[in-house]
């Protein structure tokens, strides 16, 4: 698959090598043809988190953050203007802004936002559980 968006907490999983994500994602984003998206939205929140002490990451940002395209082949997606417009359309399903921008994102580019986020199945786009 190379239409894979990953929510901000799948990202923080593959960095930090967790049980939590699942053998089937595993294997799925260790695969070289994948080639998975990541929202600069996600690396915003992150940054925001780990500033405010709510996240405390092995690496620091400017290590991790460039060996994402070089080693792993991750394509950065950046935030424009239809997103923005969409996530300010979509209904309030999900709190989060951070999370209804990669909702939106993922509908106006046609991708599958890899989550295990349940409030994010009731917006209309298709999804990944990363568990499994």
């Amino acid at each position: 698959m190379t239409n894979l968006l990953l929510d901000t907490h799948v990202l923080i999983w593959w960095l930090e090598k967790s049980p939590r994500l699942g053998p089937r994602t595993k294997k799925i984003l260790l695969d070289p043809t994948a080639r998975p998206l990541v929202s600069a939205v996600s690396i915003w929140e992150i940054a925001i988190k780990a500033a405010s002490s709510r996240l405390d990451m092995r690496d620091p940002m400017d290590e991790w953050v460039p060996r994402l395209i070089q080693d792993w082949g991750v394509r950065p997606l950046a935030v424009t203007f239809e997103h923005a417009i969409t996530a300010g359309q979509l209904p309030r399903f999900h709190a989060d802004p951070f999370d209804r921008m990669l909702v939106a994102q993922a509908q106006c580019e046609g991708l599958t936002l890899v989550t295990v986020d349940p409030a994010i199945q009731d917006y209309d786009l298709r999804t990944m559980d990363a568990s499994t």
